[in-house]
This record gives structure tokens, C-alpha cells and sequence, in this order.
């Protein structure tokens, strides 16, 4: 855009200079014409038969290391090494501040997420069900959190199975937010920026699509329900743990600055009163329970534990229970165990500290990325992430890509983190946005693993039933994999990101409609119509998609055969302008970023160009009554004009 800007600059550089001669006494004699502002310096250099999702090519500026003697040489080794633990640093706190971001985001909605879930009523409404599992991981930021809390009412006979499936696929929706936000970071290059938005948003895509197919047929058919049964009833599995492997690091840090009980929110939803009034803050980290058996009083003989362990004495039932009593041993030592300040204020406090370090370490990565990754590295590393295996094995590489992104996000226990460190290289062009959906697919499979593991662990009571929920996430991924990838043709998220990468690269403000109508606007849309009742949910919810539907088709014609479509048909232009492009937006919303966040620099040049302009006024006002009628000066004022009108048309063609 400097190109834009360039000729202005230059006539008001030729201006002022000018104008100091004037002052000084130095006057033209000449009347210089104004300088040619060719057409071409206008238009931004970018060859039409580009493709902006082409890979950039990162080229090395640096010396050749051929060309290094041995003090270079070693120079560039240590500076390399130095870069690499400096990555390898921002990524780990990129990580903990990913970790304190869920923290903050339960402290601040924890427990309304645990009251949300209280009203079976609404639970019982597949479509509420769905939404609530979208919000409840929106407010938690982790869709292990809310899986977890489904997982502990379905154990205690407070959900059952089939109620709580759709619930579970909105917490696949609901974790797919972390790094939609995280490519707005990269908001500042407008093509970086399509590839890093594309890159985040075909998980969304992915998602809603799966939804879209799955949720119909398991309210018809109870697909995922019956299946999983099937398996949960077939094998004796063994109870197990998940293995904590990313937290062995990130633990010492994040448990440093805060540490919740994870159990009040559960607490919550399961209508216990005591975690009601209970601070989600761990203050005692070292406890200990002591059981013993009791005599107690009971209403009657009925409350007894048991007809063998119960007695009446006069007016008193007595029976023997086992009695817990928790003494507190040890108290934590994070930075907020003895604040007197309430979940809500040390959340917003570790939510504004979390989101400060998140943007900055991921900034900083993705300059260190972009400084590491060139030359014959960075073509190494483009080779083995984007290269498909010879021709008869072609179709191998992207499950093989599935298996990398299952793998990695078991090791790191969080889709989140994984796909939220692989956005920042889509965007700089290491990865392509086709290598990104199948390592995207991998981590929706790789999150579900570590809950069905989670889910081993629980008591062999609940063990079933929990054992169900967590093979329904895994078998909704597999399905959702089945129906989007195998078949080229199928890999619409892919063709559906692309195209919104494209809008967003247009009109970078569209980015945060997205977000907002996307998790939240259309979400509570769909809350309310279904909160109304089945009459006005099919009222007004078929004639919108089958509309949508006319519009997609109508679309596909368009492009692929526009003579099948009436000649009205073959383009919107019948519309008008505001309903079929984002153009007008983008001219209100420019006027209004133009008022609100007026760049420094521009409002430096217009205040000095609007000072030299008073300047020379003031001074042609004391000279143009002496020389009102002299032929050479009415020419030079002609041509001033013609100057002024000349650098006019150029502002009005930069803004």
C-alpha cells in the first residue's frame, strides 16, 4: 500500500520546498508543470495468475554458508541454537498461558456452566443440547472440562446416554474457537493472514458439517448410541488412567499461579449444595480423609443402612454408617491461595494476564519461525510436511497426517494447543491448508483418546456408562472423518475455508463477524427456537434452509453451468449492492476505523499539509493585491490550482 501513497508524498515534498523559497525570498521564475503520477504506481504489483494459496517461497537473505569463514560459521551455529531455545521457549509459555486461559475462563464461568446444565428439561431438547455443549466449552475453554462434567452426570444417574450425546457434539464445536482466534493475531499481512484464518476455520467447517449430518441421524436412528452400546457390553475393559505427559512440564508453572478444584464445577451440575458456595480456588492441596463406622441417629427404619445394622431405642433409630471426615494438611502455594478477592476478579485478572502472553508468544513465534525457516531449511521442512508419498501410495499420506495429529495431541492432552500451534505456520506457508485438515482430523481423534482412557478411570459402577459417553466423541470424529476425507470430492471444509480465507483477506473485518455470529449469534439463535417448541423451531427453521440451500445451488450453477439458469439468475446483480457484496460494509467501516483509529502517521501529514497550505495563503494574501493584475502571476496561480486538484484526485483514489 506504500506504492499508493508514494506520488502524494512526493508533490507535497515539491510543495513545501516551494513554499520555503517563497519565504525566503527565492521565487521561480519558471513555472514548473507538475510532476507525471502515472496510473501504474496505483495498482498494487501482484500478477493476476498468482494463486494466493500457493505456498510462499522463503528465500534466504543471508550470506551462503559456503561463503562463512569458520567465525561466521560458528556465529550462525550459536545464533541458530540461540533462536531454537528462544522457540522452544515461547512455545512453552504460549502452552501455560493456553492452560491459565482455561483456568480464567472457569473461574469467570464455571459455575454458571455447572448451572446450565442443571435443567434436564432443556437437556432433553436434542438441538438445546447441542447449543449448550457449543457455550459451556465456549465459557470453560476446554472441551475436556465440559466432556468431563457430562461424564460425572451421566455417572450419577443425572443424564442418561442418549440425552447427553448431543451435548457431546457441541463440545467438538465449542473447542474449535482457541485458534480461530489465535489467526486473528496475524491479522497485519493480508495474505498470511488468509492462509492462517483458512487454516483455523476448516476445523470449524468440519465440525458444523459433521453436526449437520449426525445430529439428524442419531434423533432418528440412535446411531452413535446403539453402536457404542454394542461395544461397551461386548468387551470387559479394564479400569485405567490417562496419562499426564505435557502436564509433567507445564505443571510446575501453571500450579505456581493458580489451581482450581475441578470437582466444585461438577459439583454444581450434579445439585450438590455444598460446591454452590465453594470457591473453584484450591486452598488446601494436601488433605486427608479419615472413614470410620458410626453409630447415628436416623428419621426411622426405614433410613437404616441396612435391616442387620439397625435398632430402636424409646424414640431413636439408630443404624451404623461410615462417617468422613476431611482434615486439611498441606496448603498450596500458587500466587492466589490467600487473595481475598472473589472467582470472578482472579479470573478477569488471569484472563487479561493470559490472553497478554498468548498474543505475545505467538507473535514472537511466528517472527522467530519466519527469521529460522529460510533457504534450504526451509525447503527441507516444506518437502517432508507437504510432499505426498509416489503415485500408487499417494492416498497413504494424509491418513498418515491423521495418525501425526492423533498422536501429537495425545502427548499434549489438549486439540487446542495442537491446532493452535499449527495455525501460525499455515499462515507463514510451511504448512498448506490441505496437509493442515487431516492433521486438524487427527487432533479431534487424539482428544477423544485421553477421554476414553479419563473415562477407564472411573469407579466400575459408572464405569460403563462413562465409558459410552467418551466412545460417542470418538465414534462421532471417526464418523465425521468418514464423511469428510476419504473421496477428494468430499473434502468441502477444505473448498469452504478457502473461500472464507478469501473474504477475510478482503475485508479483514469480516474475520470478527465470523467469530461472533459462528459461536455465538447463531448458537443462542438456535437456543431460542428450540426453547419455543417444536411448532415454531420447523416454522421458522425449514423455510431458512431450504432458502439456504436455493442459494448454495444457485451458486454451484452459477459457476459451473450458468445455462442451465434463467438469464435473470446468472449473476446477483439484480439485488441490490448490499445484498449479494461486502462492499458498502467495508466503505462504512473503513469511514469508521478512519474516525476512531486514525493512524498517527497520516494524521501527521495532513496536519502539516493543512499548516503549508494556511502558510502560503497567508503569504499570496499580502502579494496578490500588488499583483492582481499581472499576466505571469494569474498563470502561476493557475497552475498551483492545478496542483491542488491533481493531489485531491490522489487522496480520493488512496482512501
Amino acid at each position: 500500500m506504500d506504492t499508493l501513497h508514494l506520488p502524494q508524498q512526493m508533490a507535497t515534498k515539491n510543495k513545501c520546498k516551494e513554499d520555503n523559497d517563497e519565504k525566503n525570498g527565492y521565487k521561480s521564475k519558471e513555472i514548473k508543470a507538475s510532476p507525471a503520477h502515472s496510473t501504474a504506481a496505483l495498482i498494487v504489483a501482484e500478477p493476476e495468475d498468482t494463486d494466493p494459496w500457493d505456498l510462499p517461497e522463503l528465500k534466504d537473505a543471508g550470506v551462503p554458508w559456503s561463503a562463512l569463514d569458520t567465525k561466521g560459521k560458528v556465529l550462525t551455529v550459536l545464533i541458530s541454537v540461540g533462536k531454537l531455545i528462544l522457540l522452544l521457549g515461547f512455545l512453552y509459555m504460549f502452552v501455560c498461558s493456553l492452560d491459565i486461559l482455561s483456568s480464567a475462563f472457569q473461574l469467570v464461568g464455571g459455575k454458571t456452566a455447572g448451572d446450565i446444565f442443571q435443567d434436564n428439561k432443556i437437556l432433553s431438547n436434542p438441538l438445546a443440547g447441542l447449543v449448550i455443549g457449543v457455550l459451556v466449552t465456549l465459557l470453560v475453554q476446554s472441551s475436556s472440562t465440559s466432556s468431563s462434567i457430562v461424564v460425572s452426570m451421566v455417572s450419577s444417574g443425572l443424564l442418561t446416554v442418549q440425552v447427553a450425546v448431543p451435548i457431546i457434539m457441541g463440545t467438538n464445536i465449542g473447542t474449535s474457537v482457541t485458534n480461530t482466534l489465535v489467526a486473528m493475531t496475524q491479522a497485519g499481512e493480508r495474505n498470511t493472514f488468509r492462509r492462517a484464518f483458512a487454516g483455523a476455520t476448516v476445523h470449524d467447517f468440519f465440525n458444523w458439517l459433521s453436526v449437520l449430518v449426525l445430529l439428524p441421524l442419531e434423533v432418528a436412528s440412535g446411531y452413535l448410541f446403539v453402536v457404542t452400546k454394542l461395544i461397551t457390553d461386548s468387551f470387559e475393559i479394564q479400569s485405567g488412567e490417562a496419562p499426564d505427559l505435557l502436564n509433567v512440564i507445564t505443571d510446575p508453572l501453571t500450579e505456581s499461579i493458580i489451581q482450581l478444584d475441578a470437582s466444585v464445577i461438577s459439583g454444581i451440575a450434579t445439585d450438590d449444595p455444598e460446591a454452590k458456595n465453594k470457591s473453584l480456588i484450591k486452598r488446601w492441596c494436601q488433605t486427608f480423609t479419615n472413614t470410620t463406622l458410626m453409630n447415628v441417629t436416623v428419621p426411622g427404619p426405614e433410613n437404616c443402612t441396612s435391616p442387620s445394622l439397625c435398632w430402636v431405642d424409646g424414640n431413636y433409630t439408630f443404624t451404623l454408617k461410615n462417617i468422613s471426615e476431611t482434615y486439611n494438611i498441606k496448603k498450596c502455594t500458587h500466587l492466589f491461595v490467600d487473595v481475598n478477592l472473589s472467582d470472578m476478579a482472579v479470573g478477569l485478572i488471569l484472563l487479561a494476564l493470559s490472553l497478554l502472553v498468548l498474543c505475545s508468544c505467538l507473535i514472537l513465534i511466528v517472527k522467530l519461525l519466519n527469521s529460522m525457516l529460510k533457504g534450504q531449511v526451509a525447503v527441507v521442512i516444506k518437502k517432508v510436511l507437504n510432499t505426498n508419498f509416489p503415485f500408487p501410495f499417494g492416498w497413504v499420506t494424509g491418513y498418515i497426517a491423521i495418525l501425526v495429529g492423533a498422536g501429537m495431541t495425545f502427548i499434549v492432552q489438549s486439540s487446542s494447543v495442537f491446532t493452535s500451534a499449527i495455525t501460525p505456520l499455515v499462515g507463514i506457508g510451511v504448512i498448506s491448508i490441505e496437509r493442515a485438515y487431516p492433521l486438524c482430523l487427527g487432533s479431534n481423534i487424539g482428544t477423544t483418546t485421553t477421554a476414553i482412557l479419563a473415562a477407564m478411570a472411573s469407579p466400575g459402577e459408572t464405569l460403563a456408562d462413562a465409558l459410552q459417553i467418551a466412545l460417542v466423541h470418538f465414534l462421532f470424529n471417526i464418523s465425521g472423518i468418514i464423511l469428510w476425507y476419504p473421496i477428494p470430492f468430499t473434502r468441502v471444509p477444505i473448498r469452504l475455508a478457502k473461500g472464507l480465507g478469501n473474504i477475510t483477506g478482503k475485508y479483514r473485518w469480516f474475520a470478527v463477524v465470523y467469530i461472533i455470529c459462528c459461536f455465538f449469534v447463531l448458537p443462542l439463535f438456535i437456543f431460542g427456537l428450540s426453547l419455543a417448541g417444536w411448532k415454531v423451531l420447523v416454522g421458522v427453521g425449514v423455510p431458512l434452509v431450504i432458502m439456504l440451500i436455493i442459494i448454495i445451488v444457485i451458486n454451484i450453477l452459477q459457476k459451473r453451468k450458468p445455462g442451465w439458469l434463467p438469464a435473470v439468475l446468472r449473476s446477483w446483480d439484480f439485488l441490490p449492492l448490499w445484498a449479494h457484496s461486502l462492499a458498502p460494509c467495508d466503505k462504512a467501516v473503513g469511514v469508521l476505523i478512519a474516525k476512531c483509529c486514525c493512524c498517527c502517521k497520516c494524521c501527521q501529514a495532513v496536519s502539516d499539509d493543512q499548516e503549508g497550505r494556511a502558510e502560503q495563503l497567508e503569504n499570496n494574501r499580502t502579494t496578490h493585491t500588488a499583483v492582481y493584475d499581472n499576466p505571469a502571476m494569474s498563470v502561476e496561480n493557475e497552475a498551483e490550482d492545478g496542483i491542488k486538484i491533481e493531489l485531491n484526485i490522489l487522496k480520493m483514489t488512496r482512501l
